[in-house]
């Protein structure tokens, strides 16, 4: 294969990543903005509502690591995701399968444990549901049922609720006021 016809490969890919709101793309792309605005774009569920939408179509709509983590309750590596250390100052983070709102940015705090860490959610945007084992409790987006992590409480955080919201980064997006 040339180096252009290699090239041109490549540029294809990173397209059909962007366009199906898969992920990360390169520094230059998420300095400039350009992942975000791609992904943030409304997804097409057909005039459905969200939670009415069935797992093969979820499968279309969302990147391969989406589907896994979001509707098959999966796990990011720890200290792997874009919103690990990323903390803003303003904007909201969204549900990357329904774009529903979730977190305000002012609620994300460093919890030093490898993944997305927030004190809470917007109020109606979560639900929270104990796990079979009883052990931990999961959360979800009230919107369209999506599992985003799991939530902690009474860590001792020097938090407003002492709740810890691990959230795995591909279950969201974030946009600036």
């Amino acid at each position: 294969m040339s180096l252009a016809s290699a090239s041109a490969s490549a540029r294809t890919l990173l397209r059909t990543r962007l366009s199906r709101g898969s992920g990360s793309g390169t520094s230059s792309e998420r300095r400039a903005g350009t992942v975000r605005r791609l992904a943030m774009n409304p997804r097409d569920l057909g005039g459905k509502e969200p939670n009415k939408v069935e797992e093969k179509e979820w499968k279309n709509i969302l990147s391969s690591e989406q589907f896994r983590i979001l509707r098959q309750k999966g796990t990011e590596y720890p200290g792997t995701g874009e919103y690990n250390k990323f903390y803003p100052k303003e904007g909201l983070f969204y549900c990357v399968g329904c774009h529903a709102p979730l977190y305000e940015s002012k609620t994300k705090f460093d919890s030093g444990c490898g993944w997305p860490a927030f004190y809470e959610g917007i109020k109606g945007a979560i639900t929270e549901v104990p796990d079979a084992d009883g052990r931990r409790v999961e959360i979800l987006c009230s919107k369209c049922d999506g599992h985003l992590g799991h939530v902690f409480k009474g860590e001792g955080f020097n938090t407003p609720t002492d709740a810890r919201h691990c959230v795995n980064s591909v279950c969201l997006k974030h946009e600036s006021d």
